[in-house]
């Protein structure tokens, strides 16, 4: 997730861990840097679906097929996890959590809008079993969230309904449905329990059930604006992974003997460990004691050194050595439901709020009081049913003997409490659905740290900044039967009338779009006259996204999910108006986003993956003065940036600092982590079967080619025409068998011609100038492989090289090892000799002080061997581009097998499949909860730009990681103020320009610059559009003449050398000027209006 929020959060984190730690609670670690087994569940096998209220159990499969013996989807202990379709999720939970959530079974009782959102998340995780129970019918007030209920299904068995619609959801999961009372028994068959729409009797009663018998226990609940969740997993549960980061590693200059032996790190990085953290070490030469100990607790001295054990007995340390951080288990006793009622601990989700939770603790037993004596909920807005809230929890708060007690109640917030008790909002529900459903996993699986255990959210500031009370009527607010009745109840009926008429651009259809989707049609954003949502995206579905981007299919894949995803949320609500495109968003397309479409928008909603697209955006919505709501994830970490014109900076305002890259030496010749060996593979993969192919295509097609390649800088003409002549010359295949006996010779040469000769520059004994040993430290002293065709591994490569090298040739591929090995027994390796006088660079720097000078004889023989284009009419390479997902390709096998080969090298670790895609294609791990808890928050913003909220403080910047689990909400920056004489602006102000004048004629250069100096009192220096230098002082007398007479088109034209489209109504102009006393000020760019 590339957001400078991440650096945000990483301050607030900081300051939330220091309290922690004075607590002595659990650690966190750094965000960004941007059971049981219970019989199976009474079910009935049958594939077919009972939708009469009579029924009082049913259960619903994908196919006959794929159920088990027992009944059950194919998901058991012995079951292979998909990982073409979990494969994202993996790199979040891991291989051991996921295997034991697929051997748990989940029940969801109450399928509102917050039930059916937990279920829906639950079950793209990947649980055995999901039984959705539900005893209450849809009212008009569900289908404001509840997005698989229609206006049909009012008075018909919520669970029933949308059974159908969950269990497509992913046929690895067995969905049933039951509307039975939670009896004992029928509880018994569940490792987790978790209650939303109970009443607070039946919560308590369930708990005590729960606590007594090992069953995990949720409870979530929201109230408009307001929601509560309760987490209690047992007595002795055990957090195997606190944060979910990947251990910290960091190598060893010195380890001193001393009762507190001090380990000290080299200083390329900080070691990153924390005071507490568990270590074991290995590769140490001389303090062998400590290889392979049992995890040592460490005390942290600085940022390169630790202290750990008692090492006076030890052996006197040499050199070298790994230091590793060991994910220690930890033991959490949760207290019962009953006695957390009267000793609650909260988890603090806004340090803004941080008196709330407590005061909304006693306010939710109240509404549960009131309902309990009315049968019915607070209506909206009504004075006397708030008051009578009031009073309940009054009554409640002093019959109170433990820390729930409070001196003082809030009376207003416990009023607004009662206001919107009836209330039922999609983001808020989406947002506590996330939550709660990644409490459930980690219940399941001991992954990541659970709440402890009570947690209290309000969201007070989407209610009108003005006026309040004026909009906010009981007559506004009280029910009309109709689908948006939950919303109207705590917003009005204004607010709705609003949201139908909005129109809005919706960039990507993603996770985050297609969660963005189904709460605008929830919301009913552009669902009225006048009202739409235009989503676009160029991608295709893939198996992979089917495991978070819940509105496909598994039927769904290969389809546009632009189209796919609007299709489905008209399904959602049918007055959706949705428009689907397939468009980049860049310049390109800006003949389709152009004037008149930004212009009619209301604002704008990111869901896109990639910084450039997103700047690129930012850069419209500034110029075009839209909000912009702008959000990410990564795993469980996600966040929120709202933009709004005139209140707040945009989200290119600040960057996040770029990737560290990885040394050029370091991949060539001294790897030390597997995260080299992987670069160096994906970079093999390049340089083997794509540039090859591309270069020799152009050199074929391309008459200036050899032109433009004899330009380049250095060595790179040598290189380039090398490595076509090997492709049109030595190494050019006739056959398959060619292709084998090229990926042998290849393998040879990597993995040891090359270690050979570095061997041969560099000895193993050899030391540096000062004496030191010259492979110690980062530089691990390699040794070169002999083949085997036996060694699986080998033959891995040789298979995925050879069938690549024959696919970039159009030569007929193979996957027969068996053959393959005997074409390798043809084939011999020539001999190699380690030469004297070869140059090995050390470091970057040492290799950019070297004169890369041009071998010109070298080059000219190239040249001269090159055969003609014309020779070669009708061939071409077909080079590939790496793809990661397909699993029949030969890449990630090539990736897999080059990677570890040169692991084995230099005695690295090797990493699996699994981590080696994570790392070579460069996955961004993701998770269905993190993305609906992110998509929460971005649509409660949404509420208050609909609104016109103007205040800054009213606006919420939010990050959060689930892991841990934190919260940080920060009000956005405010847009940086700058000024000119007296004149104060930001990035949202501009000069307004009409080129067009009066008379019909356009400005000239000349009466521009006179526009200026007369009205603004600024001498033009330099002027610009795009990268288009239009005047400047320092310009040529004879050009500036000319250019001084032209019409400012016919200059932009004349420098840019490209015509200006028929859909530009204006130009953007960027200046650099002088003060009426000759000093430099930064002045706004010009919107320079043409037509």
């Amino acid at each position: 997730m590339e957001h400078r929020l991440a650096r945000e959060a990483e301050d607030s984190l900081c300051d939330h861990r220091s309290q922690a730690e004075e607590k002595e609670e659990e650690k966190f670690s750094s965000p960004l840097s941007k059971k049981r087994r219970v019989a199976a569940s009474e079910t009935d096998s049958s594939t077919s679906l009972s939708t009469s209220s009579s029924s009082s159990s049913t259960v619903y499969v994908s196919t006959v097929a794929e159920l088990s013996a027992n009944g059950m989807a194919r998901n058991s202990s012995e079951a292979e996890i998909d990982e073409g379709l979990y494969s994202r999720q993996l790199y979040v939970l891991g291989h051991e959590a996921m295997k034991q959530m697929q051997n748990s079974n989940v029940l969801i009782s109450g399928l509102g809008g917050l039930g059916v959102e937990i279920a829906k998340n639950i079950i793209l995780g990947g649980v055995k079993s999901v039984t959705i129970h539900d005893q209450a019918n849809t009212a008009w007030k569900d289908l404001s969230s509840q997005f698989y209920l229609r206006e049909g299904d009012i008075g018909k068995n919520r669970a029933e309904i949308c059974l159908p619609s969950l269990v497509e959801l992913n046929r690895y999961v067995s969905v049933s449905a039951s509307s039975k009372p939670l009896s004992e028994d029928f509880l018994s068959n569940f490792q987790l329990v978790i209650l939303t729409d109970s009443a607070l009797e039946e919560q308590l009663r369930v708990g005590d059930f729960c606590h007594s018998h090992g069953i995990k226990f949720i409870v979530a609940d929201t109230r408009g604006l307001f929601a509560q969740l309760f987490c209690d997993f047992g007595n002795e549960f055990v957090v195997l992974d606190p944060n979910g980061e990947q251990p910290l590693s960091a190598m060893i200059s010195m380890i001193t003997k001393d009762n507190s032996g001090v380990v000290t790190c080299l200083d390329e990085a900080r070691h990153g460990f924390e005071s507490g953290d568990f270590v074991t070490f290995t590769e140490i030469q001389g303090m062998t004691e400590l290889n392979g100990c049992e995890p040592v607790e460490i005390k942290v001295l600085g940022p390169y050194t630790f202290s750990i054990c008692d090492t006076t007995g030890f052996s006197d340390y040499v050199r070298g050595g790994i230091v590793s951080q060991v994910k220690m288990p930890k033991k959490i006793s949760f207290k019962s439901l009953r006695e957390s009622l009267q000793d609650p601990e909260f988890l603090i989700t806004d340090f803004a709020k941080f008196e709330r939770p407590s005061q909304l603790h006693l306010g939710f037993q109240g509404l549960h009081a009131f309902q309990k004596k009315y049968g019915r909920l607070p209506k909206p807005r009504n004075e006397a049913d708030a008051n009578e809230v009031l009073a309940i929890t009054k009554d409640i708060n002093e019959h109170l003997n433990g820390s729930a007690k409070q001196e003082e109640l809030k009376e207003d917030l416990l009023k607004e409490l009662a206001f919107q008790a009836f209330g039922n909002l999609a983001p808020v529900n989406a947002f506590v659905g996330g939550l709660a459903a990644q409490e459930a996993m980690k219940a399941l699986s001991g992954k990541f740290m659970p709440v402890m255990q009570w947690l209290y959210y309000d969201a007070l500031e989407c209610l009108p900044e003005e006026n309040k009370d004026a909009i906010l009527t009981e007559e506004n607010c009280s029910p009309k039967n109709r689908r948006y009745d939950g919303q109207i109840a705590v917003f009005g009926s204004e607010l709705q009338e609003k949201l139908e008429k909005q129109k809005y651009f919706l960039v990507g259809a993603g996770a985050i779009g297609c969660e963005l989707l189904k709460n605008f049609a929830m919301i009913g954003l552009g669902a009225g006259d006048g009202g739409e949502i235009t989503v676009t995206d160029m991608d295709t579905i893939e198996k992979s996204n089917l495991n978070r981007q819940f509105l496909f299919r598994t039927w769904d894949v290969t389809k546009m999910k632009s189209e796919t995803a609007a299709q489905a949320v008209k399904q959602m609500n049918p007055d959706l108006h949705v428009t689907a495109h397939q468009n980049r968003v860049g310049p390109d397309t800006e003949k389709i986003y152009d004037d008149d479409f930004f212009e009619a928008l209301d604002g704008v909603a990111n869901a896109l993956d990639n910084v450039d697209a997103r700047m690129y955006m930012d850069r419209r919505c500034v110029y075009y003065r839209k909000p912009l709501l702008e959000s990410g994830t990564l795993g469980t970490k996600g966040n929120v940036q709202v933009v709004i014109p005139f209140v707040t900076e945009s989200y290119s305002s600040s960057q996040d600092p770029p990737e560290k890259s990885i040394p050029i030496c370091t991949l060539k010749n001294f790897p030390n982590a597997i995260e080299h060996t992987l670069q160096w593979a994906r970079d093999e993969f390049e340089g083997l079967f794509k540039q090859p192919g591309d270069n020799v295509n152009q050199y074929l097609t391309d008459p200036k080619f050899m032109e433009r390649t004899l330009k380049l800088p250095g060595s790179q003409p040598l290189e380039v025409i090398e490595a076509v002549y090997k492709s049109l010359v030595t190494d050019r295949p006739k056959n398959w068998t060619d292709c084998v006996s090229w990926a042998f010779n290849h393998w040879h040469t990597q993995y040891s011609n090359n270690i050979r000769q570095l061997l041969h520059n560099f000895p193993p004994d050899q030391l540096t100038s000062s004496g030191a040993p010259f492979w110690s430290g980062p530089k691990r002293c390699p040794h070169p492989l002999i083949f085997s065709g036996n060694n699986t591994l080998h033959l891995d490569y040789i298979m995925a090289a050879a069938n690549l090298f024959a696919e970039t040739y159009g030569i007929t591929r193979s996957k027969d090892r068996a053959a393959v090995l005997e074409i390798l027994k043809t084939v011999k390796a020539a001999e190699f000799t380690p030469k004297s006088g070869i140059k090995i660079h050390v470091s970057d720097q040492e290799m950019q002080n070297a004169n890369a000078s041009l071998d010109d004889s070298r080059l000219e023989e190239l040249k001269n061997g090159l055969p003609l284009p014309e020779n070669l009419s009708g061939f071409k390479m077909f080079p590939i581009d790496f793809e990661k997902d397909d699993d029949t390709n030969f890449h990630m096998d090539f990736i897999v097998a080059a990677s570890n080969l040169r692991a084995e090298n230099y005695d690295i670790p090797p990493a699996d499949r699994h981590k080696s895609k994570l790392i070579a294609g460069k996955i961004i791990p993701a998770i269905a909860t993190t993305t609906a808890a992110v998509v929460g928050l971005v649509c409660l913003e949404l509420y208050k730009i609909i609104q016109g909220h103007k205040k800054l403080e009213s606006f919420k910047n939010g990050f959060m990681n689930l892991a841990l689990p934190f919260f940080g909400f920060s009000e956005p920056i405010a847009a940086p103020k700058h000024k000119y004489y007296e004149h104060e602006w930001t990035l949202w102000d501009r000069f307004e320009v009409k080129g067009v004048q009066d008379n019909g004629e356009e400005m000239t250069l000349k009466q521009f610059l006179d526009y200026f100096k007369d009205k603004h009192k600024l001498e033009i220096t330099m002027l610009s559009q795009g990268v288009s230098m239009l005047y400047s002082f320092f310009m040529q007398a004879a050009k500036l003449k000319e250019r001084l007479k032209l019409p400012m088109t016919e200059i932009v034209t004349k420098v840019s050398k490209k015509k200006i489209g028929k859909h530009v109504k204006a130009l953007v102009f960027e200046l650099c000027c002088n003060d009426d006393l000759g000093e430099d000020v930064e002045v706004p760019y010009v919107r320079y209006t043409i037509r």
